[in-house]
């Protein structure tokens, strides 16, 4: 069972930055896309950021150009830069990992993570870690 393990929230002012980091508890799973998603409250969870195993990356709309997801695979760590923080950041930030200890499904979750992936009931969650933001 993949367990992962959020950390880097905290409270910063506008236009401050803050690094959260994912950490999996094996490497197994070689056949991976890591994507972080938030929810605050009254609003809908919403995908972040993705990145597969490969390094295809993906960010929602609102988030380009400020936040950045990379990974270190000899760490088993997904991270998630977040820069020029505004209060609408502000959310439970959650790692999740839609991840396969086996190659079959490759080719679809490489393609996929690059459109933001695709996740269902299956996929691995952190328990969150949270961001508030002030003006």
């Amino acid at each position: 069972q993949l367990q992962l393990a959020e950390s880097g929230g905290g409270s910063v002012q506008a236009g401050e930055s803050l690094r959260l980091s994912c950490a999996a508890s094996e490497s197994t799973y070689t056949t991976k896309c890591m994507g972080w998603f938030r929810q605050a409250p009254g609003h809908e969870c919403e995908l972040v950021s993705s990145i597969s195993w490969d390094g295809r990356t993906y960010y929602v709309d609102s988030v380009k150009g400020r936040f950045t997801i990379s990974q270190d695979n000899a760490k088993n760590t997904v991270y998630l830069v977040m820069n020029g923080l505004k209060p609408e950041d502000s959310a439970m930030y959650s790692c999740v990992a839609d991840a396969h200890p086996t190659t079959v499904m490759a080719s679809f979750v490489r393609a996929s993570c690059a459109f933001g992936g695709s996740w269902d009931s299956g996929d691995y969650w952190g328990q969150g870690t949270q961001v508030s933001v002030s003006n």
